[in-house]
């Protein structure tokens, strides 16, 4: 069956469409930073980029990237109706977080990319790992950093 909308019509609808962000994985982040007592975050700052996490005292910036919309090399595959739409779509996005990470890096912010599958319960030791080493190698980590 064909569209009902004329191609105008539903380019039209469909800009109207707003994305309510990544709530999910933020959330789970959000949780694995309080289960590990890993505080000195802050959500929603003025930043550019507009990082997920941010710890403020150690300049650390923290995207949580879904796999399919930031082209996970494990789990992103190109969607097999409108490749041309898709390809070019993710293509800017990979474009988009490489000019945030140059940006924030120029400014002096340490970046941290996390995939959205890396929040699974059984990759959470390995996440830690990543997230205590960006932040030891940052100045001030020790007191950032409370684990019993």
């Amino acid at each position: 069956m064909g569209d009902v909308f004329s191609k105008a019509e539903r380019s039209r609808v469909m800009s109207r469409i707003r994305g309510r962000g990544n709530k999910d994985t933020e959330l789970a982040l959000k949780q694995f930073l309080r289960r590990h007592r890993i505080s000195g975050w802050r959500r929603h700052l003025p930043v550019f980029g507009k990082p997920d996490f941010i710890f403020p005292k150690l300049k650390l910036a923290i995207f949580v990237d879904g796999c399919f919309w930031h082209c996970c090399p494990k789990h992103s595959s190109l969607p097999s109706s409108n490749r041309p739409f898709w390809k070019r779509k993710l293509d800017q996005n990979k474009r988009r977080d490489k000019l945030v990470i140059q940006t924030l890096r120029a400014q002096g912010w340490r970046v941290l990319r996390i995939w959205e599958h890396e929040l699974s319960r059984n990759r959470e030791a390995a996440l830690l790992r990543r997230i205590c080493r960006s932040m030891k190698s940052t100045h001030g980590a020790e007191t950032t950093l409370r684990r019993t």
